[in-house]
């Protein structure tokens, strides 16, 4: 038994220098870099090792995060506006788009989960990986302060931000494509759920928009929200408004 815990103490270590050598972060002390990849999950089942959960460090690091993307956007772009800034950010920090970050560097393997939640795929669950991210940025400012903790963020997040203006992906079409519609005609679109199709499970549904009584386009999504963004993409593209700029709104208090 003491032999197959310092083989695993071992492997652990061993694994663990990989990963600061791929961030290139070196922690003096890497409880806090494990603690960063202990799911709640995990302490469920471990009650008696008096452990704690990796949310702590996740709320930290989110905080971070914000404050890294928002200051760097803020000096690289000078003649943008806040809307637009805000829209970017957004994109940046996004759930989807920080599980991308964790598939990047493969941080799902260092994950700490209960058997339950390993079973039904938790090392491969966007939202898992997303808060696991923000652990580790978290992880990084304790041990190593705020400018460590920045060119991490600016070196495995930033970097990103060209490929997401390229692909739209900062764009919420549904918001955009109700401000145009009711610039443009008065109107607000209207979602209606054509079908679903699927186990409860793994559900797809498809939905279409309308102006008035209008059909204009229709999408489909894991949900009906994403189904309704992905026909308001597509009918930003069928009435020639994605090229659109929105004006942006202000609100006096």
């Amino acid at each position: 038994m003491a032999n197959k815990k310092a083989e695993r103490s071992k492997l652990n270590f061993f694994i663990m220098k990989k990963l600061q050598e791929l961030i290139g972060v070196e922690f003096a002390d890497e409880k806090t870099l494990k603690h960063a990849f202990i799911h709640k999950s995990y302490v469920n089942e471990h009650r008696d090792e008096g452990i704690t959960s990796n949310e702590r460090l996740e709320f930290l690091g989110d905080a971070v995060l914000e404050l890294v993307v928002t200051e760097n956007l803020y000096n690289l772009y000078p003649d943008k506006s806040e809307g637009i800034l805000t829209n970017w950010r957004s994109a940046l920090v996004k759930g989807k788009h920080l599980a991308k970050i964790a598939k990047d560097l493969d941080l799902g393997k260092y994950l700490l989960l209960s058997r339950g939640e390993e079973n039904g795929g938790g090392r491969e669950k966007n939202y898992i990986l997303a808060n696991v991210t923000e652990a580790l940025i978290g992880a990084i400012y304790i041990e190593k302060g705020y400018a460590v903790a920045k060119a991490f963020i600016k070196k495995f997040i930033l970097k990103y931000l060209d490929e997401i203006l390229e692909e739209g992906l900062h764009i919420d079409a549904k918001s955009r494509f109700q401000e145009i519609s009711q610039e443009k005609l008065g109107v607000t679109p209207v979602y209606k759920l054509i079908e679903d199709k699927g186990p409860d499970h793994s559900k797809e549904f498809f939905m279409a928009v309308y102006i008035e009584e209008e059909f204009i386009s229709q999408g489909s999504g894991s949900s009906k929200q994403k189904a309704e963004q992905s026909a308001a993409k597509n009918a930003l593209k069928k009435k020639n408004w994605d090229k659109i700029e929105v004006k942006e709104k202000k609100t006096l208090l």
